[in-house]
């Protein structure tokens, strides 16, 4: 059941989404863990269920879905506009297509991947620190900063020399890179990203946000 918020997110209105683990506890540390949350990210966009997680996972690698785009739409509770799974962490751009949409879409992908962790690795109890942050994005331009600043997240940790070698994030999608029934964000009808154009403006950031980051943690300690 999704948590009353404080101030409810709003209807058509995009937000930046981020929660991390318990005491920064490595929740994804293999191929699987870090596919399985990416498939959650797919599944749970839609309200209304007509079949099972791994009956629609078994499906959809075998038969391509059939509703229209308008359809899909439709039955949305969220569009996703560009995420980023880190091994401690997550980061999501959504855009709410339906009221409470992204706060039961969140709880939805938190107690699923919690229950998928803790029966893998024998595990009781909750897994992530808190209810999730939200940020309002009011403009554009923040939009575009804000994707850059979460696909450079695995690039700032030292996790990946380049976004692009990093799989688990939407970068590629925005490269072009990603056929159209392996992509699960939607932001073509909200940026106008062209791809070389927007591979130089992430590449541009690269140096600066590792010392930023480097500066933090010294602040910090």
């Amino acid at each position: 059941m999704a948590t009353i918020r404080k101030f409810p997110l709003v209807k058509d209105e995009i937000y930046h989404i981020y929660n991390r683990s318990i005491a920064k506890y490595q929740i994804f540390n293999t191929t699987a863990e870090f596919s399985r949350m990416r498939k959650l990210f797919s599944y749970y966009q839609r309200g209304e269920k007509k079949q099972r997680f791994s009956e629609w996972e078994k499906r959809k690698n075998v038969i391509p879905e059939k509703e229209d785009l308008e359809t899909k739409k439709a039955n949305k509770l969220v569009s996703i506009i560009a995420y980023c799974i880190m091994p401690t962490h997550f980061h999501l751009i959504l855009k709410q297509l339906k009221d409470k949409g992204i706060s039961v879409f969140i709880s939805q992908i938190s107690n699923s991947y919690t229950r998928y962790f803790n029966l893998k690795h024998k595990r009781k109890g909750p897994l992530w620190e808190r209810e999730f942050q939200n940020v309002l994005v009011s403009t554009d331009e923040q939009l575009l900063h804000l994707t850059r600043y979460i696909h450079l997240n695995p690039v700032t940790a030292f996790l990946a020399d380049k976004p692009e070698d990093w799989e688990f994030s939407s970068y590629r999608e925005y490269l072009g890179e990603i056929e159209e029934g392996d992509r699960i964000c939607r932001f073509e009808d909200i940026l106008d990203i062209m791809p070389e154009e927007y591979k130089a403006f992430v590449n541009d950031r690269i140096s600066y946000q590792r010392e930023l980051e480097k500066i933090k943690y010294l602040i910090m300690e």
